[in-house]
């Protein structure tokens, strides 16, 4: 429920947000890049520091996942509803715009880490074994299936935020709907950890040391355990490439779309369509492979996407923009394969969680310390990858073309969107072939083909 509630409100804030501050809201470059910094450093700090908390902490709203994710749902919904209100009517390059940017971004990704750490350490908790992660994996991906739609309805409720109340009234809709999801998690959720007031002092006997559950040398050692296991390093190489062409299509099909594929080629209503598909086919590619997941394992299918997007990328290169179906279809499926790509990262996750807990005879998991120092150097890419974008954008006259649109000069609008096709083709390929080069030694992969590494309590 917790992924079905997330879904709802995730896809809508990544996939409009930067449209709606550089469109509507008119904001300058260097106040979106400010932001975006602030953002980066904010994103980054918070998942680590959320982590430590909620695995050593004694305060039952941060040691319980399920209190963690019933206390931070309803300040999730209220961060998520910030960015579509403008605090007055905004003058192109208003500082004010900026500030709501750098607020809205920062409060979401606050609750947004708060409450998904907890979930995704109840991933890693509720069971150890493969087949169940992989059931949980599959009822993960029906939630997201439903939730994901919400960009879909969307989409065609607002005609593509043209019709902004409407999009402003959808927005509160669906805050409300995700809340209550959320809490239905908080409220029935399980693990075998639950009995946590004693996690504190198996970490301080894991570390042979007297010092409070929150000393910072303790956090250091723990930290470094993570970081010196080298699996978890190659994820986290592979990983940041991942949310950074995640942030690259999430943010950027809309815009991509508009200016490389004209309106009598595909209207509103079918790019609406596209939309919602680039956010709801990736769950039904990945219940489909479930039976690939039991046999081949996630290793070997991850590593096939990476192939699969390099090759896909330079068919389109070659093909070049005037085919506009196959344009289409392509920044489509991108979006889905690398979406299903990264709801899989949870298994390996898991793994190097297994792996850590055995290596230090740990009492119980550093679940949540896992996935915030992963964030901590992942994170950094949704903020990298629009600030990189837009500075490209602007560097071809973006800014003064985004409204003129089509009525503006020719040869400007021309090469803005040369500019346009060699990055929806040329990113993809590259980051691929890094994400192969990082990916390929990874040595858990075999998960999938032997029994739990500990037994469940």
């Amino acid at each position: 429920m917790t992924t079905l509630g997330s879904c709802m409100i995730n896809n809508i804030f990544s996939f409009y947000y930067v449209k709606l501050f550089i469109n509507k809201y008119k904001i300058s470059e260097g106040a979106f890049h400010q932001s975006q910094v602030v953002y980066m450093v904010w994103n980054a700090v918070n998942d680590p520091l959320f982590g430590y908390l909620q695995d050593t902490s004694e305060v039952p709203c941060c040691s319980r996942r399920r209190l963690s994710i019933l206390y931070g749902a309803p300040l999730y919904s209220l961060a998520f509803l910030l960015a579509w209100f403008p605090w007055r009517t905004y003058t192109p390059g208003d500082w004010l715009s900026g500030l709501h940017l750098m607020v809205a971004l920062c409060a979401f990704d606050g609750m947004l880490t708060f409450v998904l750490l907890a979930q995704s350490a109840l991933f890693a908790e509720i069971s150890s074994q493969h087949h169940s992660r992989l059931r949980l994996i599959k009822y993960s991906q029906m939630a997201s299936l439903v939730g994901s739609s919400s960009v879909l309805f969307c989409g065609v409720l607002s005609k593509n935020m043209e019709d902004f109340a409407s999009f402003q009234a959808f927005t509160m809709v669906i805050a409300v709907v995700s809340c209550g999801c959320m809490l239905y998690t908080g409220f029935h959720s399980e693990t075998r950890f639950d009995s946590k007031g004693s996690e504190s002092n198996a970490v301080k006997t894991d570390q042979t040391s007297h010092q409070s559950a929150f000393s910072l040398s303790t956090l250091k050692a723990l930290t470094w355990q993570i970081l010196i296991n080298r699996d978890f390093r190659l994820f986290v190489i592979m990983n940041f490439f991942q949310v950074f062409m995640l942030a690259f299509f999430n943010n950027f099909t809309m815009i991509f779309s508009e200016h490389l594929i004209p309106p009598g080629a595909l209207p509103s209503l079918a790019k609406s369509i596209m939309y919602g598909a680039g956010f709801i086919c990736p769950q039904l590619l990945v219940l489909s492979c479930e039976r690939l997941l039991h046999g081949l394992g996630y290793y070997r299918i991850i590593l096939f996407t990476f192939y699969v997007e390099a090759v896909l990328a330079a068919v389109m290169f070659v093909l070049g923009p005037q085919h506009y179906y196959i344009l289409a279809f392509f920044l489509t499926l991108n979006m889905v394969i690398i979406q299903a790509t990264f709801s899989l990262f949870g298994l390996p996750l898991a793994d190097i969680i297994d792996t850590d807990m055995q290596k230090y005879k740990r009492s119980s998991p550093l679940s949540s310390m896992v996935f915030g120092t992963n964030a901590l150097f992942t994170k950094p890419a949704q903020s990298l990858a629009p600030m990189i974008v837009i500075n490209i954008f602007n560097q071809f006259g973006y800014e003064e073309l985004k409204d003129a649109g089509r009525e503006s000069d020719p040869r400007a609008l021309e090469s803005l969107h040369s500019v346009m096709f060699y990055l929806v083709c040329l990113v993809p390929m590259c980051v691929a072939a890094a994400q192969v080069l990082a990916w390929k030694p990874f040595s858990i992969r075999y998960s999938h083909t032997v029994d739990a590494k500990y037994i469940d309590n």
